[in-house]
């Protein structure tokens, strides 16, 4: 459909006044018409009913003496009187010349008191009685639309009444009959002319209107374009307007042109802020979901989807009632807080698939009113492990610092006693056996001690990586074959799947292969009476997974989050590094280390490193990040 311009409707709307005016002048030209041959037909009968009254208040009014009946009987007096009546000549003439006189009496008559017919035009025997009509005076005060529908309707005749007394009491009343088919005969010819005049009136100042609107409008044809281009994103093609213009139109261009360019710079704004959260609330870990004061939602982000069980896309402009269900414990919290109109504090509910989930509700007001409510959904368990990472990190934090200040005294002293210990030798060169053997023991044990301090050196020393390209498969193979002798020794048989497609990453092949080594031999120890080792990889979103799975004694939970201190080991011959330093490789290449475990049900170790295309720069910043703060910074858990 066609947009109407404003100048069209301007024109539109001046001609639709102009015609309202005319119409209403034209309508009260009508009716005057009508009202004014209304009253002078009323008086034209009232005129005619009075000369009547005033001839037979003549002839009634004789002494009852002179009409030679008994004066004591009433009713020989009436019939006496009524007889004078019917053959007055000049009351017969009066009749006659009224009928013939005017163009909308109909007839005339005279009746006495009972209705019955004394003198009458239509030549009606006497004493006949007479028809019932409407009186004549109730058309006066009706409407004009009434007035013509009676006189264009069906014919009819109507009565004016004037009533006749004699000797103070009621003796019959003069009736004048008036057709409304003769009156329609006499007004018609005004009411033509009248009708035809305010048509012609109308169709002038019609096209007048437009004309003369449309050529003072014309400018707004301009103002209309601007106006629809500051609302659309079609260029515009016709030439700038003359802001230059100091009348009217000039200053309105300026200031539409002043507007235009405010609605573009807050367009260009809006929109950019617009992108910006949307990319927030894409990235959001919490289920957050933003209200309106009438419970609407107006804002929701990716992860409030896994809450409620609904894409957002769908839930958007949804009242809270359709979206929460009163079944549900998630819905009866969050229905219940809004009935009550009351905010929620940070609580946990444990939903019906026994997750657990911290919920928080907020009633926003503004200068005392509510203007909306602000909803927050947080998995609980992912809460705490965080929590778990960020401790586990400080304290790996701590401990290297702490390896790294005890390494760095240790050393020194060290190197002093072996330069002595080799001195002394040297002089005791003719000891006894019993005493060499002592100082090789001694000797033995410095070294050892050296190499445990060059070890806590290495650990918290920064580590350059080496990345390349690399198929993780390839090292899961290279893994398992060197996991293959000590697992035939142990009667452990190790089951790989890899999958048939290629998971690519970025790496230190070295490192992660060591690390990767260090997992599956901790599962193969776990077995000294055989077992099976199911060792898996898998796409999962922009990472690769790999899983090591054992049917060892499991992990008691006493000690669940000591395993990844550096030198805990329950192991006899064991030196506590080896998941240490897992976990650090991993967050080197900014991945993650997990782990689930049942006593006497077995362990499952998962690895988590990024995808070459997702990681490939994170990975590189990242590792630089680890090398120079020294301690781990990545995502892990525990």
């Amino acid at each position: 459909m066609a947009r109407i311009s404003l100048k069209t409707k301007l024109v539109l709307a001046i001609s639709g006044m102009v015609f309202a005016l005319v119409a209403a002048f034209s309508y009260l030209y009508v009716s005057k018409i009508v009202r004014q041959r209304t009253n002078q037909a009323y008086q034209t009968a009232d005129l005619f009913a009075k000369e009547i009254l005033e001839r037979a208040g003549d002839v009634t009014h004789v002494d009852p003496a002179s009409l030679g009946v008994d004066t004591s009987d009433p009713e020989a007096v009436d019939r006496a009187i009524k007889d004078r009546l019917q053959h007055d000549p000049g009351l017969i003439s009066l009749f006659a010349s009224i009928v013939g006189f005017s163009d909308i009496v109909y007839d005339a008559a005279i009746a006495d008191a009972a209705g019955h017919a004394i003198v009458d035009t239509n030549q009606d025997p006497v004493n006949t009685p007479l028809k019932n009509r409407d009186d004549f005076d109730s058309l006066l005060g009706t409407s004009v639309f009434k007035q013509l529908q009676v006189f264009y309707g069906p014919a009819r005749v109507y009565d004016h009444h004037v009533d006749i007394r004699r000797e103070g009491k009621p003796f019959g009343a003069v009736r004048v009959g008036i057709s409304t088919v003769l009156f329609k005969h006499d007004i018609q010819p005004q009411l033509v002319r009248a009708l035809g005049f305010s048509s012609l009136a109308i169709l002038v100042s019609l096209a007048l209107s437009a004309g003369l609107s449309n050529i003072v409008l014309r400018p707004l044809e301009d103002i209309s374009r601007r106006l629809d281009q500051m609302t659309s994103e079609v260029p515009d093609s016709t030439p700038e307007p003359d802001l230059s213009r100091t009348d009217e139109y000039g200053v309105v261009n300026t200031k539409i042109d002043r507007l235009g360019r405010q609605i573009r710079d807050v367009k260009e704004v809006f929109t950019a802020m617009k992108e910006n959260l949307d990319q927030l609330m894409e990235s959001l870990q919490d289920g957050l979901i933003l209200f309106t004061r009438d419970s609407r939602m107006v804002l929701v982000s990716s992860s409030a989807e896994r809450f409620v069980g609904r894409p957002r896309t769908s839930i958007l402009g949804q009242s809270v009632e359709e979206v929460f269900r009163d079944d549900s414990r998630l819905g009866r919290a969050v229905l219940d807080a809004f009935a009550l109109q009351r905010s929620l504090p940070p609580r946990e509910i444990e939903m019906e698939n026994g997750h657990r989930v911290q919920i928080a509700l907020d009633f926003i007001s503004e200068r005392g009113e509510r203007i909306g409510a602000l909803l927050i959904m947080r998995d609980a368990e992912s809460v705490r492990r965080i929590e778990n990472e960020i401790e586990l990190s400080h304290r790996m934090a701590s401990i290297g610092r702490l390896t790294s200040g005890v390494a760095h005294e240790v050393k020194n002293p060290i190197n002093a006693i072996v330069v002595h210990l080799e001195l002394l030798r040297e002089k005791m060169r003719d000891a006894q056996p019993d005493t060499k053997r002592h100082m090789d023991i001694i000797s033995n044990e410095i070294h050892r001690l050296d190499r445990v301090v060059q070890t806590l050196v290495d650990f918290n020393r920064p580590v350059e990586l080496q990345l390349k390209n690399t198929d993780l498969r390839r090292l899961l193979e290279e893994v398992s074959q060197l996991a293959s002798p000590e697992a035939a020794q142990n009667g452990v048989r190790i089951v790989t799947d890899f999958g048939s497609e290629p998971l690519p990453v970025l790496v230190d092949a070295d490192l992660l292969k060591q690390a990767l080594h260090n997992v599956v031999l901790n599962g193969v120890q776990s077995m000294p009476a055989g077992g099976t080792l199911h060792l898996s990889s898998r796409h999962e979103g922009t990472a690769v997974s790999v899983e090591v799975r054992d049917e060892g004694a499991g992990i008691p939970p006493e000690i669940a989050d000591k395993i990844f201190n550096l030198y805990f080991t329950t192991k006899k011959a064991g030196s506590g590094i080896g998941l240490a330093m897992t976990y650090r490789v991993l967050q080197l290449h900014h991945g993650s280390l997990d782990f689930n475990s049942e006593v006497g049900n077995g362990t499952t170790f998962r690895l988590c490193v990024p995808l070459a295309s997702s990681g490939k720069e994170r990975s590189s910043e990242m590792a630089s990040a680890f090398e120079q703060l020294g301690h781990p910074g990545a995502r892990s858990r525990v």
